[in-house]
């Protein structure tokens, strides 16, 4: 090779780490439990002392719910969490509502929520709410769940909403500004460099 293309590749080489130009089209998802910045750690000791703390509904272990977390804050449905998990979407909800993960569409009830939520806090039996609400007792339970979960996240000052937030977030943005640093180095080392090719 000349030398203006072994330069490029010298560069192509420390911005990458790699001297390979072409990967597998099969993308991999990464982990906090893999990069190496005690993330993961933090975000199992947090599930932990929330297992602890309140009484889980659902059956995940300790590692499954990591995973919610993480694909929560991803920005994937409970379509797409059940399936990376092999499992089914109430599973999903349940987890999250565990974990104090609530969407906004969440609380999008056919019932006013505060209804449902003073209803909850006199101690009212299911049969009770669904007849004041006029709502299927299974619809009333959904809903319980979710107002349950927001509660809960609010005695706790948000605590654990907050953490999930602060940890993953800041684990995505380093990602990202690693990766775009990366990007940025490459293309301005190269940008001045004139390459001729010819046919």
């Amino acid at each position: 090779m000349d030398e203006k293309t072994a330069e490029l590749r010298d560069i192509f080489i420390d911005a990458t780490g790699s001297d390979t130009v072409t990967e597998s089209q099969e993308e991999t998802r990464g982990s906090l439990t893999e990069d190496g910045t005690g993330a993961g750690e933090r975000l199992a000791e947090i599930i932990g002392t929330m297992r602890d703390k309140y009484s889980f509904v659902s059956e995940l272990d300790d590692d499954d719910l990591q995973e919610v977390v993480e694909r929560f804050y991803d920005g994937e449905t409970d379509a797409d969490i059940a399936d990376a998990l092999g499992t089914d979407e109430e599973t999903v909800f349940n987890a999250r509502m565990d974990l104090h993960l609530v969407r906004a569409d969440d609380r999008e009830a056919p019932f006013p929520l505060d209804d449902l939520r003073a209803l909850l806090v006199e101690e009212a039996p299911l049969d009770e709410r669904a007849e004041v609400l006029g709502a299927d007792e299974s619809v009333v339970t959904h809903y319980t769940e979710v107002v349950e979960a927001d509660l809960e996240s609010t005695r706790a000052n948000d605590r654990f909403r907050d953490e999930f937030e602060e940890l993953l977030t800041d684990s995505a943005l380093t990602n990202r500004m690693a990766r775009d640093a990366r990007e940025d180095g490459l293309h301005d080392a190269t940008e001045d460099i004139e390459t001729d090719v010819s046919f």
